[in-house]
């Protein structure tokens, strides 16, 4: 097992608010939908448990203000909470008012129902880019001193900044400081493949993710962030008729080995919370980041 501490996060949402569904599956009818986000997030809350492993949640708000006692439960096993959102609207999307408003709402109902404050964030899908840095200044100025939104990559249809550090970082904004955890990737530039989680860790043969994490811990001697949803351990969703193939690709290939695959990424890798991490790693100033 590695010695490097990398940070295990989950992004708690359901199947039916996912991106790729977005245009087809309105947030008016999201009370409309078999919710499976309880049972799912125990999944993973359980085999948590069995590896003695402590994570970060970025829990969406709209989940977190319908099901509290999950977000209770979820503090009380000893893991660390984070805002997802509270609507899971790309950054890209909104005005920074409509950010602002969104990220206060998130962390009010999350910190309502755990009792506890709010410091980090993640966007929807990554979506931080050249296009919405702004809202790093944002996040700072309502209290969030941890962001793990960022993917530095260059080709993707949803997220991706170009030129971004792939360690983690403390980028300086106008209004203070924020901790960059950037999203694991192996390579730079135009060849950086991500590696992190969520579909990759469903698309790739674990031999090939292992192979990659290892190189980031031990040829960059740096930790990396690994992602999952809880809906990426619940085979028996339902399947939306809805999006393209390429959607349905991306959110239903290979969910059925999702389990055993996280079983022995648990067993092959140290992990902890995002503040763990970072905790355990040397962060410095590598560029400032304006309005």
């Amino acid at each position: 097992m590695s010695r490097v501490l990398n940070a295990f996060t989950v992004d708690v949402e359901d199947y039916f608010q996912v991106s790729g569904f977005e245009p087809h599956i309105h947030r008016d009818s999201w009370d409309t939908h078999e919710s499976r986000v309880v049972a799912s997030t125990h999944r993973v809350l359980d085999l948590l448990s069995r590896f003695d492993v402590r994570a970060t949640f970025f829990v969406l708000g709209w989940v977190a203000e319908r099901y509290p006692q999950l977000v209770c439960e979820i503090h009380q096993a000893g893991h660390e909470l984070g805002s997802h959102s509270y609507w899971h609207r790309l950054v890209y999307s909104l005005s920074p008012m409509e950010f602002r408003d969104d990220l206060r709402r998130s962390m009010r109902v999350i910190e309502d129902a755990a009792g506890v404050a709010v410091t980090s964030y993640r966007a929807p899908s990554f979506s931080i880019t050249e296009e919405s840095i702004w809202a790093l200044e944002i996040l700072v100025e309502e209290g969030i001193t941890v962001d793990s939104s960022v993917f530095p990559v260059q080709h993707h249809d949803r997220y991706g900044l170009p030129g971004a550090r792939a360690e983690i970082h403390e980028i300086s904004t106008p209004s203070g400081p924020l901790t960059e955890y950037p999203m694991a990737i192996v390579g730079s530039g135009r060849y950086a493949l991500p590696v992190g989680g969520g579909g990759y860790f469903r698309l790739y043969p674990y031999w090939l993710t292992k192979k990659m994490l290892r190189r980031v811990n031990e040829y960059s001697n740096r930790p990396f962030s690994f992602y999952i949803h809880p809906w990426e351990v619940d085979f028996d969703q339902p399947r939306l008729r809805v999006g393209s193939r390429s959607t349905r690709f991306r959110h239903y290939v290979n969910l059925q080995p999702t389990v055993a695959k996280l079983s022995k990424l648990l067993d092959d890798f140290r992990f902890g919370t995002l503040t763990e991490s970072i905790h355990g790693s040397s962060v410095r100033t590598l560029y400032r980041a304006t309005i």
